[in-house]
């Protein structure tokens, strides 16, 4: 599932999957409305190190229970990376994607994040991207892993651009009039 941030910390998209998976309709999920969704011990721990990642404009991985459509509980991993443009590479918001994940048996089971890092996992097939624009920005933020851990630093500007004009171009097709469940 896909999502964008504005620079103020408030979400400004999130892909049809969001809806199917939560059951959260996509305005109500607009700001920080998603937070309805998250689970009540992991409320506290996502916000304030979202808080923190969002201060920092980093990269992060945030590990959090999510409520399904039935009410029971996922674990799912969230991660952004930061987008900047014009003027003088303003900080704009994040783009980022949510994956339904199965925690091994060895690590604790809490919620917790990362800052500087996100890599995300693979997608996961009970929630496939929506479009091919969502299905890019997917594998956009995967090369953007798959490249730093490769440390093939060069090639990160042109996957930042890229990954930039994904949130753009999806933020733009969110007011296509079969878009109307979108938020913006």
């Amino acid at each position: 599932m896909i999502f964008v941030t504005k620079a103020d910390g408030g979400v400004s998209y999130v892909s049809p999957e969001w809806t199917s998976f939560t059951g959260q309709a996509a305005p109500e999920a607009a700001e920080h409305g998603w937070f309805a969704c998250m689970h009540p011990e992991d409320h506290e721990t996502a916000r304030t190190f979202l808080r923190d990642a969002h201060h920092q404009q980093s990269e992060f991985s945030l590990r959090a229970r999510l409520r399904r459509a039935d009410g029971s509980y996922a674990w799912v991993m969230i991660g952004a990376v930061p987008s900047y443009g014009p003027p003088g590479n303003t900080f704009l918001g994040y783009l980022g994607s949510l994956t339904e994940i199965s925690p091994s048996r060895s690590e604790p089971l809490t919620a917790y994040g990362t800052l500087t890092r996100f890599v995300p996992p693979p997608m996961n097939p009970a929630t496939p991207p929506g479009s091919t624009l969502e299905a890019v920005a997917d594998y956009l933020l995967i090369a953007h892993g798959l490249i730093e851990q490769d440390h093939a630093q060069e090639m990160l500007p042109v996957l930042r651009e890229a990954l930039f004009t994904a949130g753009k171009l999806l933020a733009r097709n969110m007011t296509a009039p079969d878009h109307r469940d979108r938020i913006h």
